[in-house]
């Protein structure tokens, strides 16, 4: 089976095209929702998260996400190591549910595959693009936010030019049809690619 990865930065709009993968009957992983599952549900992650950052970060039983936020925002180093308590468990349940699924080829979607070097764990790779003045509109209108914070978090993020030559296909979202459109020739060649196999 193929296991092909989605990423984009934030804003690119990588759920619409996880969900038009979904559309054409292919299981979708999102990893993003999958780790904020676990860490609300796996009493190791809990356990080893508040050892990182106190006892603030469970609210009547679950995840404070806005006190997480708070603490990683500025600070790599938690970052990374919340990323070192969370990852491997969302990893080992992947490969659970990989192994449920009968389709030709399957998607984790996945915000960083390139910045945790984790390119080999996938068969192919899909990055998601858009207009940086799209991506800046989507997240205000999605999270209540300020154009300033999101361009803040763009400019932490590595650069779509980068993602997208060391991508195998490129997305452009740019409109809704381009994207569908995009995402059934890209559906064509993964099916291609698995029937060689």
């Amino acid at each position: 089976m193929t296991i092909v990865g989605l990423t984009g930065g934030i804003g690119s709009g990588k759920s619409t095209v996880a969900k038009l993968f979904e559309d054409l009957g292919i299981p979708v992983y999102v990893a993003d929702v999958e780790a904020k599952r676990l860490m609300n549900s796996s009493k190791v992650i809990r356990r080893q998260l508040i050892g990182l950052f106190g006892e603030e970060t469970y609210e009547n039983g679950s995840l404070n996400r806005p006190y997480i936020a708070s603490k990683i925002f500025n600070d790599k180093q938690l970052l990374e190591q919340m990323n070192a308590i969370v990852h491997p468990k969302v990893a080992s349940d992947f490969k659970k549910w990989a192994k449920r699924q009968t389709s030709d080829y399957i998607i984790k979607e996945a915000a960083i595959i390139f910045e945790i070097g984790a390119e080999a764990q996938y068969d192919a790779i899909i990055t998601v693009i858009a207009p940086e003045h799209e991506r800046i509109q989507r997240v205000i209108k999605r999270d209540s936010t300020t154009a300033q914070k999101v361009k803040s978090i763009i400019k932490n993020q590595m650069p779509d030019e980068e993602k997208a030559d060391r991508s195998d296909f490129v997305i452009i979202n740019d409109t809704l049809q381009h994207a569908r459109t995009q995402v059934l020739e890209i559906h064509k060649k993964l099916l291609g690619a698995s029937a060689a196999d």
